[in-house]
């Protein structure tokens, strides 16, 4: 396989993960819109931190296109940005009580999903490629 290849294909699988981190965070915010009257289910912090999400995952989505694209600058955001939200997420799911627990689960996928981004951002293929840049 040639390294353009394994390139093409480790942002695909960027894309991919970014594409469906984006997706569930839209549907998260679609949930709290629906359930916004149930203030047990639905906190000032749920619709904060939910609007935040939405907001840094469309934010990563354009960093992972233009770093695909080649851009050096934008694959040096998508591995910072990828990286802090997933510390955010971590401490989120870790701190009891904080968020209703069907929120934390919701952070737990997209915090997964992050990792995967994180793994392939910065692992030495891709690193590699804009290294020699």
């Amino acid at each position: 396989m040639t390294v353009q290849t394994t390139t093409t294909t480790a942002f695909r699988r960027v894309l991919a993960l970014v594409g469906t981190y984006l997706g569930v965070s839209i549907l998260t915010l679609g949930v709290i819109v629906l359930f916004r009257d149930n203030h047990a289910m639905v906190t000032d912090a749920v619709w904060v931190r939910a609007t935040i999400v939405v907001g840094s995952a469309l934010l990563t989505l354009a960093f992972a296109r233009r770093a695909a694209r080649g851009s050096k600058k934008a694959f040096l955001r998508l591995r910072i940005v990828s990286g802090v939200m997933l510390v955010a997420i971590a401490v989120i799911v870790a701190l009891p009580g904080a968020f209703p627990v069907w929120l934390r689960v919701e952070q737990a996928v997209c915090g997964l999903l992050l990792l995967g981004v994180a793994v392939l951002v910065n692992g030495r293929e891709l690193r590699s490629r804009f290294a020699a840049r």
